[in-house]
């Protein structure tokens, strides 16, 4: 049986190009190596699975490199390269904090820091989750760091930069890893569904980028959850079935009834949902993001601001058109006081009954008041 590897690790950057949505990051990092600028510490900052480690990995293997191309890229064929790539090279070294923390540790790397790269200019230590060492662990670390020996860089990535005391900080240049982007995300997926011969709807993909909440690592492993349910073909509905997400579907429906005040359909949606097991609090958050991407669907310059597929894209315009911003405006504040108080009520069901009750009500007022008038 041939041994499987995941995704995350079988198309894990390699190359500055290849990494995604940190384009600031890597041109920065590509200068420095072209300049030969290159500081004795950096701090790589960001939410997981953003790629962190990654670059911090593709810049260490790169200024080891004796050939760098053009690019401004490692050429992957000198012996520093080929070693890094089969994870033999004495250039790199990786620490994880979460496990080393203490004061030991760090003399431990501090001792072995003294010890110049026997292949390559520099010797790279790469500490991951660095917030985690103790206070004692840092100032311990604290000298090394700021007089280390030519050959050294450090490299520290973290999750909680707040952590970190500031006499560290002073220390390193600091990287702000960003979030990445939802049509990003679709887009590397789409290219690694090409490679492994899938057919993948881009609305299925988009479930899954959202779900992943900008972690590429995430949506990685979401994308291999589905592959290994739905086989050769991702679609939309195989992902939220998988994924237990609740259909927009739902929430176009209810919207459009209670644009109209219709209560009892309402309620019987809503009942609907209940019936196939998800939760009333992940309803109404769910309900006053949608009511949100409606809302900004009205103007086409914020319209922009909507990442989904093209064909739900539609569908939100369509209905953006159907209703009024009044209506769209009420209901978000509605919607959200409901969320607020959810966790505080005692019957769940009843205050979610309530809060449809009173989005239907908007519409209801504005049909009486208008029979008044008249």
């Amino acid at each position: 049986m041939e041994n499987f590897i995941v995704s995350a690790r079988k198309y894990r950057p390699t190359t500055f190009e290849s990494v995604v949505g940190q384009k600031s990051i890597t041109t920065t990092l590509k200068n420095a190596i072209s300049k030969k600028q290159l500081a004795h510490a950096y701090l790589f900052f960001g939410p997981r699975g953003v790629g962190k480690t990654t670059c911090a990995r593709i810049f260490a293997k790169t200024i080891n490199c004796t050939n760098i191309t053009p690019e401004h890229e490692a050429c992957d064929q000198c012996e520093s390269c080929l070693s890094f790539n089969d994870s033999r090279s004495y250039n790199v070294h990786e620490l994880d904090a979460a496990s080393n923390n203490s004061v030991e540790d760090i003399r431990n790397l501090t001792d072995q820091v003294r010890i110049p790269p026997q292949v390559g200019k520099f010797s790279v230590y790469i500490i991951d989750e660095v917030h985690m060492l103790s206070l004692s662990a840092f100032n311990a670390f604290l000298k090394t760091l700021e007089e280390p020996p030519a050959h050294a860089i450090f490299i520290l990535a973290t999750t909680e930069k707040h952590k970190i005391i500031p006499t560290i900080l002073s220390r390193c240049q600091i990287y702000d890893f960003n979030r990445i982007e939802i049509n990003d995300i679709i887009d590397y997926l789409q290219y690694i569904a090409k490679n492994e011969g899938i057919q993948a709807e881009n609305e299925g993909l988009g479930v899954i980028a959202q779900k992943a909440d900008g972690a590429m690592r995430d949506a990685l492993s979401i994308f291999d959850q589905i592959v290994s349910f739905a086989g050769k073909e991702v679609t939309y509905d195989n992902v939220i079935e998988n994924l237990n997400v609740l259909d927009y579907d739902y929430y176009f429906r209810l919207v459009d009834v209670l644009n109209v005040g219709n209560y009892s359909d309402a309620l019987l949606i809503f009942n609907d949902i209940l019936n196939k097991g998800f939760d009333g609090h992940n309803f109404l958050t769910g309900l006053s993001k949608h009511l949100r991407d409606v809302l900004i669907c009205q103007n086409p310059e914020t319209a922009i601001l909507l990442q989904v597929g093209e064909k739900i894209r539609a569908r939100y315009v369509e209905q953006a058109m159907a209703c009024k911003a009044e209506f769209l405006l009420e209901s978000l504040t509605i919607s959200n006081q409901f969320d607020l108080g959810y966790k505080s009520s005692n019957s769940t069901r009843l205050h979610v009954e309530l809060a449809l009750l009173q989005l239907a009500g908007i519409a209801l007022k504005k049909k009486a008041l208008s029979m008044t008038m008249n």
